[in-house]
């Protein structure tokens, strides 16, 4: 089964790498980017580029959520493998894509039997960005909020303290990033990066620690 995930996912690559490259950091319209993106996307083969590190990077993290979540979260795996890329090259997380994956994650999900205790997380971890946007504005946006619901949604799924360690790794790894810019000199206490991979990182330690 994981196999057969892994061949998916390395299938699925050359679609993650077309849409992420679609958006743009100030697109302008943002509809009609996101038109332009899924027509791009539905015309891709797939077939990986060279060097195929989208390919296998999609292919591993599919794999490796499958052995140690499950196949119902594979879904997730792919949606959030494709909205780390688009927001560590464009610092956005489009809704095009993070909106739409909150049913399908859910329809993914009704099999495990958890659903409503994976939109009781959505709804609690979202909240929580909630403050922590509406407290620093500046220091992420609205799109990470609508992420962490798709987290809570998905770590929430798997048990309480899944969706702790989903909330407290994605912001450990962001603020490790942070120290180790400033450690080297490539950014100061006013750079800003994109949370959105980080939060995303998190989510994987936490589907990966198992039920």
């Amino acid at each position: 089964m994981v196999a057969l995930v892994a061949l998916l996912g390395l299938l699925a690559g050359p679609y993650v790498r077309t849409l992420a490259g679609a958006f743009r950091e100030d697109p302008g319209d943002t509809r009609a980017e996101a038109r332009a993106a899924l027509a791009r996307t539905l015309r891709t083969v797939p077939v990986p580029a060279w060097p195929p590190v989208v390919e296998l990077a999609t292919a591993a993290v599919a794999a490796l959520v499958a052995w140690r979540a499950g196949p119902p979260y594979v879904f997730f795996a792919l949606a959030g493998t494709a909205l780390a890329l688009i927001d560590w090259r464009t610092g956005r997380l489009p809704d095009v894509i993070t909106l739409p994956s909150y049913p399908l994650l859910a329809l993914s999900l009704l099999p495990t039997g958890e659903l409503p205790r994976a939109l009781l997380g959505a709804a609690a971890l979202a909240a929580v960005y909630g403050v922590l946007w509406f407290a620093r504005p500046a220091a992420m946006g609205l799109g990470d909020v609508k992420l962490a619901g798709l987290i809570g949604m998905a770590a929430a799924s798997l048990g309480w303290p899944a969706w702790v360690l989903a909330a407290v790794a994605g912001q450990l790894c962001g603020a490790l990033y942070a120290v180790a810019l400033l450690a080297t000199g490539r950014a100061s206490r006013d750079t800003e990066f994109p949370l959105g991979p980080f939060m995303l990182l998190g989510a994987l330690v936490a589907l990966c620690s198992g039920r």
